[in-house]
């Protein structure tokens, strides 16, 4: 009996070949009310990779480690080729010091995707151009 529980506990064991998921930061947010009431801030730089957008904004403050940042959607879909969302970059910094930082924050943008098609346009305020996610 021994024998046989100890065959059953190895056979649970992972495998190196198993590939584990994991998330690419924060969720975006998708709620109207909230983009609406929502005050963006600039961005320095965007990057996709894969389902992941990294965002780098500066700001004053003593360190950045308290800052917290939040993507919103809109809610709405431009149903254009290809179609498109709308957000806004939020940044709550209660620093009161005057030295510069940046700060990265990744976001998972697998929420913003459209069922039917495998591309998105993200118009996101604040950033110069819209960023094409592939999906």
């Amino acid at each position: 009996m021994l024998s046989l529980f100890c065959l059953l506990i190895m056979n649970m064991q992972c495998n190196e070949d198993d590939n584990v998921v994991v998330p690419c930061g924060l969720e975006v947010v998708i709620d109207a009310v909230a983009y609406q009431a929502a005050e963006s801030h600039a961005i320095d730089s965007a990057i996709v990779n894969e389902d992941c957008l990294a965002l780098i904004v500066s700001g004053s403050g003593c360190d950045a480690s308290t800052w917290l940042m939040s993507l919103i959607d809109s809610g709405n879909v431009a149903e254009s080729f290809p179609n498109q969302r709308y957000l806004k970059l939020t940044l709550h910094n209660n620093e009161d010091c005057l030295a510069v930082f940046n700060k990265e924050e990744n976001f998972d943008l697998t929420a913003l995707r459209i069922e039917g098609v495998n591309e998105v346009l993200l118009n996101i305020e604040g950033l110069e151009e819209s960023i094409l996610y592939s999906y």
